[in-house]
């Protein structure tokens, strides 16, 4: 349902009228004042609302020095971010001349009072002050047959994100009985797992909404310290209701809502029991600029959906639906929370500063919203799921089991195929395990509405693939959690890797594993394989005796950008990808000989060239590949990328994993007629590559490997020419990592992997 624009107008006019006189509720880091404004500090930040429109505002530390300054904007608001923390700090107004009252600014990582977290939470929707007195929306959804908090304690879980995620009508109850599905107050389905899964498995659940998006107050900003902290907070409040089982909470969620979850278990919350993200990201600056090439693709509409979500609700055309529905109701009601909470939106961080055209890695501000650098501080239980060609948030995402290596109840799954995939039948018991052990602190039991729902639930979003039988739960005989836990443990490896997923008997595409292994650590312990780039455009397991050189001109107009358009399903059983080959002339193949044995590799690669241009940087995408001699065909495995000019490493970088620092003071041109050594990183690998098939690379400009991710290619004409050379010294090689003790089943089709498209196969012309 859309608002109609005369009733947008006359509440963007109550807005206007409420931004001079809007009072919210004041934290020990806000004072009061004659003034008829109101100005606070957050984490790292200082906020001023109910500002006459235009007035500039100079923000001062406790010694009287300027910090900031700025013009309040339509709605009476104004953020100075990046603000040292302490106290004494004011905000003066130079038009009227009046000045706020000292207030503090927080600290990242200190403590409020108890006393914020005597909140009391009812069903349906609440909205819920933090430390720096903005409040947050926030929907309380009983588990499925339950009419009261008063019949709980209940298993707690919250769900944490900036889509429509705390909207307050029931996502439940629309797929189980057929309900409106237009419902604007409807949450968003890619909540699906705190508005319906959980809930639905006896679970109350939590729907938090972002700061600066939906209902919720505040200014937007992309996973700042101000959000991070309201995680803590929000965990902090829910663990403190009566109704939640042990006081302890655990977080869920997939994607944009497992991304989240790094950041809020690295503030360490007492009240956090686990977390379970599935589909993250391991990094804003990977996800955006993968190799140092912005994705103009999936992350360019993302953060333009964000910076749409992030406007007033009032403003025609801006905001999220469900907060313009919402303020409709409460006006009705005689109240308005949520049009309250409107007025900082117009305050949300310039996103374009953290994913846009032409950005290095600057680590002031990514680092803070950085998942990996999270990932390190959290010490609770800890359940990750990803795919390793997601097509979203990227197959980067292994990074975090890394820094997830000293967390003793960390465990990690890895499979081929897309976003959807990681909360697929082979996964979600053990899911459901996890937070009876560690959540619920109870030894697990079967669930039979898990068993009779998943398909359904699964075939929705799938258009229909086929489901393997749901696993059942495990350890339902032990004599206790303790010696439950100690099962699940023993049971669940540190990494536990799908392979050939939807390539089971079950038919192409199906959500179902053909075998699986077991490692203790990322990357996993194996044996370095080095295959050299040799003439003929071979891979040889011998160094080259000769040097020698291939040319080829990049040109990323000979190839679809991506794979699949976007009206097509990339989680459907056989997407209708559209993987064509390099021109011979674009790029460069090199390819093993024909496999005697099986050899699966597990683990990131790395692609070193010596490599020299006619520009000062090309971009490079190397597309890994498995070759079926006896049918002609070719299965894609997983693609790396990089500007060459962001070749520096980090010092942590490994023979197998290169880590280009991304910084702008290490950019650095390609010398003229000079080859140097360039070592792109590529994406991690589980894959088997079978007796009688052949691994093989392809290097070319970026585009057309992926179905969502684009780039903002350098346009070449074809007039750039590469030069790759073989041989010498410093040899060009193609580096992997074998891993043994892995029973491998048959060959499957090509093409009925989930994410791996098949195609004819072409030489190229240096083969």
């Amino acid at each position: 349902m859309k608002i109609m624009t005369r009733s947008i107008g006359v509440l963007l006019s109550l807005m206007m009228s409420l931004a001079m006189v809007v009072v919210v509720p004041l934290s020990a880091s806000a004072a009061s004042s004659s003034a008829s404004f109101h100005a606070h500090g957050s984490v790292g930040e200082a906020y001023v609302i109910g500002v006459h429109p235009g007035d500039t505002m100079v923000l001062s530390n406790g010694s009287g020095n300027k910090v900031g300054a700025g013009v309040a904007d339509n709605l009476g608001s104004l953020v100075i971010r990046n603000v040292a923390p302490g106290s004494g700090y004011v905000f003066r107004d130079v038009t009227s001349k009046q000045s706020s009252s000292p207030f503090t600014v927080l600290a990242p990582g200190s403590i409020p009072p108890k006393s914020l977290y005597n909140q009391t939470l009812h069903v349906g929707l609440n909205y819920v002050t933090m430390r720096d007195g903005v409040q947050l929306a926030m929907t309380v959804r009983l588990p499925l047959g339950k009419t009261s908090l008063s019949q709980g304690p209940f298993p707690t879980v919250m769900e944490y994100s900036g889509y429509n995620t705390a909207a307050p009508h029931s996502l439940m109850n629309v797929l189980l009985s057929g309900g409106d599905s237009k419902d604007p107050l409807l949450p968003s389905s890619s909540t699906v797992i705190g508005a319906v899964v959980a809930p639905l498995l006896g679970f109350a659940s939590v729907s938090v909404q972002i700061r600066g998006t939906g209902c919720s107050g505040g200014a937007f900003d992309l996973f700042g310290y101000p959000t991070d902290y309201d995680g803590y907070d929000a965990i902090q409040t829910i663990g403190g209701q009566s109704w939640a089982l042990h006081h302890k909470v655990a977080m869920v969620g997939i994607s944009y809502s497992g991304i989240s979850q790094f950041e809020v278990a690295g503030t360490n919350p007492p009240d956090l029991a686990a977390i379970t993200p599935l589909s993250p990201t391991d990094d804003l600056f990977s996800t955006g600029y993968p190799g140092g090439i912005y994705n103009n693709g999936f992350a360019k509409s993302w953060i333009a959906e964000r910076i749409s979500d992030a406007k007033p609700a009032t403003a025609a055309g801006g905001g999220q639906p469900w907060a313009a529905a919402e303020i409709q109701a409460e006006a009705q009601r005689g109240q308005s929370s949520c049009l309250n909470n409107q007025v900082l939106h117009g305050q949300s961080e310039a996103l374009s500063s953290v994913v846009g055209p032409g950005l290095s890695r600057n680590p002031a501000l990514f680092d803070r919203r950085s998942p990996v650098k999270w990932a390190s501080k959290v010490t609770v239980p800890v359940f990750l799921v990803g795919a390793l060609q997601d097509e979203q948030t990227g197959p980067q995402w292994p990074a975090l089991i890394a820094a997830l290596n000293k967390n003793p109840n960390a465990f990690a799954t890895m499979l081929n195929g897309g976003h959807i995939d990681s909360l697929g039948p082979g996964t979600i018991t053990r899911w459901l395990e996890f937070l009876d052990i560690y959540l619920k602190e109870q030894v697990p039991k079967p669930s039979p509405t898990l068993t009779a729902l998943a398909p359904t639930l699964y075939s929705s979003f799938t258009d229909g693939a086929k489901v393997m039988p749901i696993p059942p739960i495990r350890f339902t005989g032990a004599k206790n959690v303790k010696e439950a836990q100690a099962d699940f443990v023993a049971q669940n490896p540190k990494v536990r890797v799908f392979f050939d997923y939807g390539g089971t008997d079950l038919g192409p595409g199906s959500l179902q594993p053909s075998y699986e292994a077991a490692f203790t650590s990322w990357p996993p312990k194996g044996t370095l394989l080095h295959y050299y780039l040799a003439p003929k455009g071979s891979l040889s397991s011998t160094k080259p005796t000769s040097t020698t050189t291939n040319t080829f001109h990049p040109d990323p107009a000979v190839r679809p950008a991506t794979t699949l358009s976007s009206s097509d399903n990339a989680w459907a059983a056989q997407p209708p990808f559209n993987w064509t080959p390099v021109p011979s002339t674009n790029g460069l193949a090199y390819q093993s000989q024909v496999l005697t044995k099986d050899i699966t590799i597990v683990g990131p690669a790395s692609l070193d060239l010596k490599l020299s241009s006619t520009a000062k940087a090309t971009e490079l995408q190397v597309s890994v590949t498995e070759v079926r001699p006896t049918t002609n065909q070719e299965e894609y495995v997983t693609s790396g990328f990089l500007n060459t000019s962001n070749r520096t490493l980090l010092p942590s970088s490994t023979p197998l994993w290169p880590q280009p620092t991304y910084l702008k003071q290490d950019l650095r041109a390609l010398p003229a007629g000079k080859p140097v050594m360039v070592r792109v990183p590529v994406n991690p690998i589980a894959h088997t590559f079978r007796a009688g098939t052949a691994l093989r690379i392809v290097i070319s400009a970026p585009g057309g490997d992926r179905p969502s991710w684009a780039f903002a290619r350098t346009a070449t004409n074809g007039s750039v020419t590469n030069t790759v050379t073989l041989g010498g010294v410093i040899p060009s090689q193609f580096v992997i990592n074998k891993v043994s003790n892995v029973t491998v089943m048959a060959l499957p089709t090509c093409g009925s992997l989930r994410g791996e498209p098949c195609r004819v196969y072409q030489t190229l012309g240096n083969q």
